[in-house]
């Protein structure tokens, strides 16, 4: 499976937001500099991040972004949905009836992957992490 580079940066950046203290408030240029990214692409990325209501972002000179929702429960597939969509990844374009056989066993692998990813949680990672901030 193949995931863009937003999926990517949003996977580190909500680990990072889980492994700090998930209540501070971190600034885009510090998440930013952390992955070495620009902070605008990162701002668009955090945007969709906060429209799926995962983190909130606070604006001013102590502003930045921290968890919003219980942070144990966030997923890697919240994360990915959030950034790239709930569209399937395998999609035949094939003109055949639903008992195409092909067909059967990509989306039984997609569902088995989703189930993997729906069940680790960023949490769980960020208790293996020392974070300085």
């Amino acid at each position: 499976m193949k995931f863009s580079k937003a999926t990517n940066y949003a996977l580190h950046t909500m680990l990072f937001l889980a492994a700090a203290t998930p209540n501070k408030l971190i600034g885009v240029q510090q998440l930013a500099e952390r992955q070495q990214v620009s902070p605008t692409y990162l701002s668009k990325i955090l945007t969709k991040l906060v429209k799926a209501g995962m983190i909130e972002s606070t604006s001013g000179a102590h502003g930045g972004y921290r968890l919003k929702r219980n942070w144990e429960e966030i997923s890697f597939l919240d994360i990915i949905h959030a950034i790239e969509g709930t569209a399937s990844l395998f999609e035949c374009d094939l003109n055949h009836s639903p008992e195409c056989l092909i067909q059967q066993v990509m989306v039984s692998a997609e569902e088995q992957m989703e189930n993997y990813l729906r069940n680790q949680k960023i949490s769980e990672l960020a208790k293996k992490m020392t974070v300085v901030l």
